[in-house]
């Protein structure tokens, strides 16, 4: 909605786009060019057109030049690096399933994975000042009220005063209730009621009319649409998503049919197969590295306690189906039916190297397996025993909707502290916020920090046993 709003599209706007679009691919491959003439070596041309599709696919200029005027250049940039990590990461998984990895020598691989980077990040900063400069003077400041004063309406002013590139003056609200009974802000003016919103708008030259009406009061909305039909200013509905908890939001159409998406999954589309992608190459990378000791920790626990070496629990994975997920034994029993106890501190059911592999969260590592499975994902809500579902899904709102992804093996409430027995429900309850959390506001930088901080946690996690 934003970029009609800000921004009136032109040729030339057009044009800036498209090279930003386009920059990085030419950046990747010059830096490759130069690579190779560095080393003396033939230029590989299917290499190039690998390198250029991925670039084109994975690292993209805003498809909305409007947020180009309000956006950090340290969260573009930073978007650059984390998305040249994952072109990395695919391009040497293609290698190993086409076996083209030795196209280049390692040592030209290198270079020019440390090189483009730096190149560009330098390119994005100057694109992204030139498209924000000419932004910025191309076009004048427009005027804009709101119909209704509530959470959203607010918001919205308190941001468009905020961030001045944005090119909108806020003349201020029309609402029918008085200045006390709506606890306006200081900085907030109200200019009438709404009956007196059309010849405002005709007398004041007003551009954009941001509609912040409850949806309850859907017939007030018409009267009002039907008084503005005498106007040119652009119209928009701002309903008051304060009301709702909101889960990866976001507006579209069905053949046709406006829909808004209240509560989704945030892996969709492009940012579905970045997931899984990542989820393949680490965990495949992670088991072979440690294949080692997955066999010495077999052997351990096989000669230090009778059972079986894999714990197979039924859990809940994506939608809610039962998954059977994977564990190194660490206990002298492997409950999973209704009534499952959870460990404690000084728990007699662990066995001494079970006690030692759970600190250490050694007993996760078979998940991996789970991983490749597709059952499971690095980053995610930790599953639970299908028992423990059971019983907090009736305990705990939107217990549920963190089974809209795929669990994980780590998950931003074990490395914010939320891990080990829950005694009360608040415990279950603040993993449960996390979890929600993770799915409101996923990134893949999220992922990634969530996995260095997993790391650094183990060796100081008292949560764990």
């Amino acid at each position: 909605m934003a970029q009609p709003v800000l921004v009136k599209q032109s040729f030339l706007i057009a044009l800036m786009t498209g090279a930003q679009a386009v920059m990085p691919a030419l950046v990747a491959v010059i830096c490759l060019y130069w690579s190779v003439v560095f080393y003396s070596m033939r230029f590989d041309t299917i290499s190039a057109i690998v390198a250029v599709v991925l670039c084109l696919v994975l690292i993209r200029a805003p498809r909305d030049v409007s947020t180009q005027l309000t956006s950090q250049r340290t969260v573009a940039m930073a978007d650059v690096l984390v998305h040249w990590v994952l072109l990395l990461v695919a391009l040497v998984a293609i290698g190993l399933l086409t076996t083209t990895l030795d196209a280049y020598p390692r040592r030209v691989f290198v270079i020019w994975a440390l090189v483009t980077p730096a190149a560009l990040l330098m390119t994005t900063y100057v694109m992204h000042e030139i498209m924000r400069r000419f932004l910025m003077s191309a076009f004048d400041n427009r005027k804009a009220i709101f119909a209704g004063y509530n959470n959203s309406s607010q918001d919205l002013a308190n941001r468009l005063k905020e961030n001045p590139g944005m090119r909108i003056q806020v003349a201020g609200f029309f609402d029918d209730r008085s200045v006390d009974r709506l606890a306006m802000q200081s900085d907030n003016r109200l200019i009438g009621n709404l009956s007196d919103v059309a010849k405002f708008v005709n007398e004041q030259g007003v551009d954009i009319i941001f509609v912040a009406l409850p949806i309850r009061h859907i017939q007030r909305v018409m009267n009002l649409l039907d008084d503005l039909r005498d106007t040119t200013a652009s119209i928009y509905y701002v309903p008051d998503i304060f009301v709702f908890d909101l889960i990866q939001a976001r507006s579209g159409d069905i053949h046709g049919i406006p829909v808004v998406a209240m509560c989704e999954t945030p892996f969709y589309g492009y940012r579905g197969v970045t997931k899984r992608l990542t989820d393949v190459v680490f965990s495949a990378g992670i088991l072979l590295l440690t294949l080692p000791l997955f066999v010495l920790i077999g052997v351990l626990v096989k000669l230090t306690s009778p059972g079986p070496i894999i714990f197979k629990q039924r859990r809940y994975g994506l939608d809610g189906r039962e998954i059977a997920v994977y564990k190194f034994r660490t206990m002298r029993v492997t409950e999973d039916g209704h009534q499952i106890e959870q460990a404690k501190k000084t728990d007699t059911r662990i066995t001494p190297i079970g006690s030692f592999l759970r600190r250490a969260s050694l007993d996760e590592l078979p998940q991996l397996i789970n991983v490749l499975q597709g059952r499971m994902s690095l980053v995610g809500p930790r599953p639970h025993a299908v028992a423990h579902n059971e019983q907090y899904r009736k305990l705990i709102k939107g217990y549920m909707v963190r089974h809209k992804v795929l669990p994980g093996i780590t998950g931003l409430a074990q490395v914010n502290g939320c891990r080990g027995e829950t005694e009360k429900l608040e415990d279950m309850q603040a993993r449960v916020n996390y979890d929600l959390d993770y799915l409101r506001f996923w990134t893949p930088m999220l992922d990634i920090k969530i996995l260095l901080l997993t790391v650094f946690k183990i060796f100081r996690d008292d949560k764990a046993y």
